[in-house]
């Protein structure tokens, strides 16, 4: 129901309406069809053919929406389908846009824009009230930051190793880093946790518990690095998709997992590569 709009009609369930709700194995099939789907689309654009990964990327959101639009679906489900449905749409939108026009230093955050973008345009359609997706506690902010750093670090020095970057520069320089945090905290952490943790994991956890919640978003976070093209770097996402997905969870925030985000990937890109590469 939106709005204020009162409806003293029996539920859309009832048989004198003659409209049959939907099994929920039914919807559960369908949302796991359409995790694997996604997971089949990434795989096709990272491993085989982009131009065919971004062509099946549109055909998938036209079926999802087409699917979750005529089925009486209860309605967790239907969140559920919608917040999967954005991963298909940051595919497009990240990859088909003429990003060639901007240098290489504005292609992160560029990038990100558009994620966050699909995201906050999800949050408004669904008038989510984003100061409680997020979590943010005033009480919580130094307690929950220097608990993030605190993970943080050590994440980020361990997947240098098995990602092994190449440093930006031929030496440390301020201004390289301080770039990176910027980008790494105010548009990938802040939008990959919002669009995982805040939007997906949230909706698949109303649909089918926490703990299916929780597996769900962080297999689809692990899904969306296919493009590293790592199988140990994918089991290293899903550990820590897992942790900061449980983080969530029990501190019903995303202040430490956009921290040990940024923080982690800030230490992979900006620090790591200067403190242990040896040449």
């Amino acid at each position: 129901m939106r709005g204020n709009l009162v409806v003293t009609a029996p539920p859309l369930g009832d048989a004198t309406l003659g409209i049959r709700r939907i099994s929920p194995w039914v919807g559960a099939t369908f949302i796991l069809g359409l995790c694997l789907a996604i997971a089949a689309v990434e795989a096709i654009f990272a491993y085989r053919d982009v131009a065919l990964g971004l062509a099946l990327a549109l055909l998938l959101v036209l079926v999802a929406y087409g699917v979750n639009s005529t089925l009486n679906f209860n309605q967790q489900i239907i969140n559920s389908a919608d917040s999967l449905t954005l991963l298909p749409l940051y595919i497009l939108f990240t990859s088909s846009l003429p990003w060639l026009f901007l240098g290489q230093q504005y292609l992160l955050p560029a990038v990100y824009s558009v994620i966050l973008g699909l995201c906050f345009w999800h949050i408004y359609q669904r008038n989510l009230n984003l100061k409680e997706l997020l979590g943010f506690k005033k009480q919580w902010l130094l307690k929950g930051t220097l608990i993030g750093l605190f993970i943080a670090i050590p994440i980020g020095a361990v997947e240098y190793f098995i990602l092994i970057p190449a440093p930006a520069s031929p030496s440390f320089e301020f201004k390289y880093f301080l770039r990176d945090l910027v980008y790494m905290f105010l548009f990938v952490s802040l939008a990959e946790e919002v669009l995982f943790r805040g939007i997906i994991q949230r909706d698949l956890a109303e649909a089918f518990g926490w703990k299916w919640g929780l597996f769900g978003a962080s297999a689809m976070f692990t899904i969306m690095h296919l493009t590293w093209r790592s199988a140990p770097e994918l089991v290293f996402v899903f550990i820590i998709g897992m942790l900061l997905g449980y983080i969530y969870h029990r501190t019903k925030s995303l202040l430490i997992p956009i921290v040990v985000h940024g923080a982690g990937n800030t230490m992979l890109v900006a620090v790591s590569p200067y403190l242990f590469n040896a040449g």
